[in-house]
C-alpha cells in the first residue's frame, strides 16, 4: 500500500488542479480579512468571499491552495479519531467559469486514478442534495457520479443539514453541495448510510456548487455567477489513506507526541 506523508498530498493536490488551468495561491491569515461575522478562518472560502460574489481575483478564475483554518462550528467533536481545532484545508475554485459537468469527473480521477489517491470505486459512497423549497433535487451531480464510475446504489439523497454548505458566517455565499465518502467497514444495518454514527463512511471531501448569496434578511439570492469550492482535510485524508485509526496517528502530530512522550515519560 502506497504510503502518503502531509507534504506529498499537499503537493499531489496543487499540482493535479495547476496542471488542469488552476492558480496556485497561498494560505490567508488565520484572521479573515473578508468576513466580519465570524473570528477565525474556519473554511477555505474565507478569504474569498469578495470573489465568489463576483469581485475579479488577481491570480484569474480558477485558484488552488491549502488554506490553514481554526475550527468553531463543530469545537464539540474536537479530540475524537477525525476532528482536530487546527486543520489545513485542500481546495480548488471556479470562480464562474467551470461548474458541475467538469468537478465531479475530476473529483472521481484524483479520488480513484492510479497515480493519484488510487482508492477503489467500490470503496467510494456520495451524498447528493434531495431537494427543498430554496433549491430542487440535484439529479444531475447524481447522473454524473453515476457516469463517472460511482454504483448507483452508493449515491445517497440527503436533506440540506447534510447537503448544504454555508455560508461560513451569518451572510454570504453558499449552496448544494456533494460529499465523498471512504466505506471503512460493512454497513450495520440495510438502512445505514453516511450519516450514520456506526463509522462505516469517512467523509474525505466535498464539492460545494454555490449559487446563492444569503443576506441579513434570511433570504437566498441568486449569485452573479456559478462558483465551486471544494474542501478535502489534510489530516482526515491522510487518515483514511495510510490506514490509520486516528489523525493523530498521522506524520503531522507524531514528532509533537514524541516530544510530549520524552518530557512526559508517559505514552
Amino acid at each position: 500500500m502506497k504510503e502518503y506523508t502531509s507534504e506529498s498530498l499537499r503537493e499531489m493536490y496543487l499540482s493535479f488542479f495547476e496542471k488542469r488551468g488552476h492558480k496556485v495561491i497561498p494560505s490567508a491569515s488565520l484572521i479573515p480579512e473578508n468576513d466580519p461575522t465570524v473570528l477565525f478562518t474556519t473554511a477555505g472560502m474565507h478569504p474569498l468571499v469578495p470573489y465568489l460574489l463576483g469581485e475579479k481575483h488577481p491570480a484569474g478564475k480558477r485558484l488552488t491552495d491549502v488554506q490553514k483554518c481554526v475550527r468553531t462550528g463543530d469545537i464539540d467533536d474536537v479530540g475524537d479519531e477525525r476532528h482536530c481545532t487546527f486543520f489545513e484545508m485542500l481546495g480548488n475554485w471556479s470562480l464562474g467559469d467551470y461548474f458541475k459537468k467538469e468537478m465531479i469527473p475530476w473529483s472521481y480521477e484524483f479520488l480513484t486514478g492510479a497515480e493519484y489517491l488510487h482508492i477503489p470505486s467500490d470503496k467510494l459512497a456520495v451524498t447528493v442534495f434531495a431537494g427543498d423549497e430554496t433549491a430542487p433535487r440535484d439529479d444531475e451531480t447524481a447522473e454524473l457520479w453515476e457516469k463517472a464510475g460511482i454504483k448507483k446504489e452508493s449515491i445517497y439523497f440527503m436533506p440540506r443539514e447534510n447537503n448544504w454548505w454555508g455560508p461560513a458566517g451569518l451572510t454570504g455565499p453558499c449552496g448544494t453541495d456533494t460529499e465523498m465518502f471512504v466505506i471503512r467497514k460493512p454497513k450495520c444495518s440495510p438502512t445505514c448510510n453516511p450519516d450514520c454514527s456506526c463509522g462505516a463512511f469517512l467523509e474525505i471531501w466535498n464539492d460545494v456548487f454555490m449559487r446563492f448569496n444569503k443576506t441579513a434578511e434570511g433570504k437566498f439570492e441568486e449569485l452573479k455567477q456559478k462558483n465551486v469550492d471544494t474542501g478535502m482535510g489534510l489530516e482526515r485524508a491522510l487518515c483514511v489513506l495510510n490506514g490509520k485509526s486516528s489523525v493523530y496517528e498521522t506524520d503531522l502530530f507524531e514528532n509533537a507526541i514524541a516530544k510530549i512522550e520524552e518530557l512526559t515519560g508517559r505514552k
